[in-house]
């Protein structure tokens, strides 16, 4: 390693080959000057919209399936609910990730500002999004299929038998600490390749699914 380093500054090379790139300012007021800023907003706003309408719905899709079939495994299963949720996920974020950065998640968007990678202004715009994206798609869902909707209590996830609330947080924190360290793996500066965002759609294709809801539900 010593010797790397005494070569490096010999041939008069830089240690670095990538530069890291400087901290978002604390709050930024010009972002909302800028059409990029609203254009990131809306792209969450329909994002959490959508991934919130498809997943409840299948969900509830799945519920009244199971409750009405004469077999018990009628339906696409847990783990079909799994792949609707990472497949959602897969694509918005494959979608929107030149556009907003594809956080999706309130989770993703705090730690990257704790991390300085965007600023308050811009923090705060996405969680609004987010959230008011997710009431949307929740209540899309229930404007079109109401009754089944109040049937089967808005699709809610529920502990299966089992496991305890400690063992469902646990699957939570252990799945959201993943997410959010995946995402800053794929962000790194080193990565240089104009598809870093792909390893976040893999986990969400894989890991996440399969360690999430096999807890869950």
């Amino acid at each position: 390693m010593a010797k790397d380093l005494e070569t490096e500054i010999q041939s008069g090379l830089p240690h670095k080959d990538y530069h890291d790139p400087p901290p978002a300012p604390f709050y930024d007021p010009a972002e909302l000057r800028k059409w990029s800023f609203f254009r990131a907003l809306i792209a969450e706003f329909v994002a959490t919209l959508l991934f919130l309408y498809v997943t409840i719905l299948t969900v509830i899709g799945y519920n009244h399936q199971t409750a009405t079939a004469a077999e018990p495994c009628s339906g696409v299963g847990v783990l079909g609910i799994a792949w609707a949720f990472g497949g959602m996920i897969f694509v918005l974020v494959y979608c929107t990730a030149g556009i907003s950065g594809g956080h999706i998640n309130p989770a993703v968007t705090f730690g990257l500002f704790l991390a300085r990678k965007v600023s308050l202004t811009r923090a705060v715009g996405y969680m609004v999004a987010q959230v008011l994206g997710a009431i949307s798609g929740v209540g899309l869902v229930k404007a079109l299929q109401k009754s089944y909707y109040n049937r089967y209590k808005g699709g809610v996830n529920m502990l299966a038998d089992g496991y305890s609330k400690g063992t469902g947080l646990g699957a939570e924190i252990i799945g959201t600490f993943i997410l959010v360290y995946t995402v800053f793996s794929a962000t790194d500066p080193k990565r240089v390749a104009r598809d870093s965002h792909v390893p976040v759609c893999i986990y969400y294709m894989f890991p996440y699914p399969l360690q999430i809801h096999s807890f869950l539900l």
